[in-house]
């Protein structure tokens, strides 16, 4: 079937008139516009200047760090109208907006969605990110995440999935799909072929799924399919092997020549095209992740992702040095000017799906302020991050008669900070510990941080400084997943963890989590155990209030939050 025909059946669904724009367009481009065209940039500021330089550069469209909202109108309306052929303007948009907009609704975490065991409010968060996108002129969500979370170790994947099950996976992936589409912003299901199964991180790495083919079509295929089914417009391509599926539609491959997702004709052309009958538009993840030049030199690389089936490249290292190894590429015929006219096809099909010529002649593609202000973070938005908080956050343990925790039971709280240096967090952490002590304090409770004390063994302080002065132990931790950081686990005071759990038997203890699932990995004995999968105002509010009996524990874990230990259970 011709390209032609294919830009008017599903994903895109473009109209005769819109494929005319498609390619008129295209047969207006020159050679050097095309190759600019390949690349989606990046934006941190607004500064007229900086964008001046992006808008010269005619680049297919850039993806926004979190800004404020007048920051973030005035670098759509620049780039916009400044732009011959409308931009797509991206953002992660996995848990809210807040990763855009420094004001956007915090939905909650895909995990903690997960934890509901609603799909419905899969679709609120696909709702609110489409509305609040849409207000503020960016129509391309990279996300969802339809990783699995099958690896408790892994560093990456963690709250960002909807959790292990990959039905779970699938269904919520297709509802946030469905419902932020119907807003004008495109999805990107993330990270192909799938994350989550070996502890490595591609941002470091070349890593593998290394899941039977059959295993993975019934997990990783699923999701994928449900996804592509339910009208995903993109897919984003990872750095991460998937070595059963390369060999089975290329069994002369021997193991080095086995590439990722991003490199991969046999998974991209073969397996997600023709086996999975995705007929839409495919970026590659960051560009500037060693997982890619793990596998090639960079002048190869870029080049060898376009001709496996990636129609856009994410980010640069040095946008000039890459966009020569593209023009390279093209005149020494590396890259054919038929393949590059197609991906230029599904760039546009993309476009014109998303209306965007339309919107540049009526004005709609300029988000005005005082529009921006009426819907991002508006009460109803708000309100569902509430219902999200209250109906997510998970007691994996229980320990009987602990609760509730009340001033008249236990006034004097002695509590642990586990947290992650300021300069450490990511995916929208800070240092929330903090705000923790600040609720139990307004609440009545004396609350004391616990502080290094000097000595070494023989000299500590005594047990009964602890026994006769407090009358419950709280632990908070708050270490986030990210990228270029290989383990996420607790790490314990000198000497000899003097802040690791040495009065399990003296006094109730309760552990709290409110980033990471998987920590009874490290204090297996705990006897109560809890995960709020993030620690948003709302979510602390929620929580203070389940702690101290005003609301129910409502969450199911998505995961094994006792990460395959039998004494974890204890």
């Amino acid at each position: 079937m011709e390209l032609k025909e294919l830009i008017q059946r599903a994903p895109y669904h473009l109209t005769d008139e819109q494929v005319n724009w498609v390619y008129q367009t295209k047969d207006q481009m020159t050679q050097e516009q095309k190759i600019h065209q390949l690349f989606c940039t990046i934006a941190y500021t607004d500064d007229e200047g900086y964008l001046s330089h992006i808008a010269s550069g005619e680049y297919g469209g850039l993806m926004c760090r979190a800004m404020k909202n007048e920051e973030l109108v005035n670098l759509v309306n620049y780039m916009q109208k400044h732009s011959k052929i409308p931009m797509f303007i991206a953002g992660n948009m996995e848990a809210g907006m807040n990763t855009c907009s420094v004001t956007g609704t915090h939905v909650g975490c895909q995990m903690a969605i997960a934890a509901t065991e609603d799909v419905h409010y899969a679709s609120e968060l696909g709702r609110i990110v489409g509305e609040e996108a849409d207000a503020l002129g960016m129509n391309w969500a990279f996300a969802p995440v339809i990783d699995i979370d099958n690896n408790w170790r892994n560093p990456i994947t963690n709250t960002r999935t909807y959790g292990s099950d990959a039905n779970r996976v699938a269904q919520m992936g297709a509802a946030y799909v469905s419902e932020v589409q119907k807003h004008g912003v495109a999805a990107s299901i993330k990270h192909f072929p799938g994350d989550g199964v070996d502890e490595r991180d591609q941002h470091l790495v070349t890593s593998v799924n290394s899941l039977s083919a059959e295993e993975w079509m019934d997990t990783y295929g699923k999701a994928y399919k449900t996804c592509i089914d339910a009208g995903t417009l993109t897919v984003m391509a990872g750095y991460i092997m998937q070595p059963a599926w390369s060999r089975k539609l290329n069994p002369s491959l021997k193991d080095e020549e086995i590439l990722p997702g991003a490199l991969s004709k046999e998974l991209l052309t073969d397996l997600l095209r023709k086996e999975l009958g995705f007929n839409g538009t495919i970026i590659t993840d960051s560009s500037a992740m060693a997982g890619l030049t793990s596998a090639m030199k960079r002048k190869d690389a870029l080049p060898t992702c376009i001709n496996a089936g990636c129609d856009m490249i994410l980010f640069a290292k040095n946008m000039e040095e890459d966009l020569g190894y593209i023009r390279d590429a093209v005149e020494s015929g590396v890259i054919s000017q038929e393949r590059l006219d197609e991906s230029i096809v599904r760039i546009l099909a993309l476009k014109a799906a998303l209306k965007l010529p339309e919107k540049q002649k009526s004005g709609e593609l300029y988000p005005t302020l005082e529009h921006v202000n009426q819907v991002v973070c508006n009460a109803n938005h708000n309100e569902v991050s509430k219902e999200v908080a209250d109906a997510s956050i998970t007691l994996v343990k229980e320990e009987k008669g602990v609760f509730p925790i009340t001033p008249e039971r236990y006034p004097r709280i002695l509590l642990y900070p586990k947290e992650a240096g300021a300069t450490d967090l990511a995916f929208g952490a800070e240092s929330r510990v903090g705000a923790v002590v600040e609720r139990l304090q307004k609440e009545g409770f004396q609350v004391t941080v616990w502080q290094p004390a000097k000595g070494f063994e023989g000299i500590e302080a005594p047990m009964s400084d602890v026994t006769d002065n407090y009358d419950l132990i709280i632990y908070v931790a708050n270490y986030a997943t990210k990228s270029n950081q290989t383990v996420v686990r607790m790490e314990w005071a000198q000497p000899m963890g003097a802040d690791c759990l040495a009065f399990l038997d003296d006094m109730p203890n309760v552990f709290i989590s409110l980033e990471n699932p998987y920590h009874l990995a490290d204090v297996p004995r705990i006897r109560t155990y809890i995960n709020t999968y993030g620690s948003s105002d709302n979510i602390l509010d929620a929580l203070i209030d389940k702690l101290m009996g005003r609301s129910q524990f409502k969450g199911k874990s998505p995961v094994d939050a006792f990460c395959g230990f039998w004494d974890a259970h204890l």
